[in-house]
């Protein structure tokens, strides 16, 4: 059965990965290391992690399957659930893919070293309603793609 895995921490999409979920009747679990609010669903399994260095990440990546859907910010993570056959979607709505995954590694990696010497100083840019939307479609798509190919 397809199960959507939502590191929850920051995600700013919880909520329209309920609506999706509740659409299709597939389970959520919202993995976080606290400080996240219940949700009136059966459908969502909260799930507390003990506060660590990517303790939520390897839960994650520990129960997720082959077809199911993993959304992350987190580029190891998601190249962890490519690897087990998991989708993974950034909260703007992009996929990270087979192809993509090492140069997002990679770029993930440049930045980090440009940070850590001060030559950048600034974040992402802020979420915005068009991010909302298109991680709206982009989960719709996946969903319905991964439902087709576990019948």
């Amino acid at each position: 059965m397809l199960e959507i895995y939502v590191d929850a921490d920051a995600c700013p999409v919880k909520d329209e990965v309920l609506k999706v979920a509740t659409r299709h009747s597939l389970k959520v679990f919202m993995v976080s290391d606290g400080g996240i609010r219940p949700y009136p669903s059966p459908l969502v399994e909260l799930v507390i992690i003990e506060q660590g260095a990517d303790a939520a990440d390897d839960w994650i990546a520990e129960h997720i399957g082959n077809g199911d859907i993993t959304i992350t910010s987190d580029i190891p993570l998601a190249a962890r659930c490519l690897e087990k056959g998991a989708a993974a979607l950034k909260p703007n709505g992009e996929a990270f893919t087979e192809n993509s995954i090492g140069m997002a590694l990679a770029t993930r990696e440049l930045m980090q070293g440009l940070r850590e010497t001060g030559e950048i100083t600034g974040g992402p840019r802020p979420f915005s309603k068009r991010d909302r939307s298109e991680f709206l479609n982009a989960l719709e798509v996946t969903v319905q793609s991964a439902k087709k190919l576990t019948k």
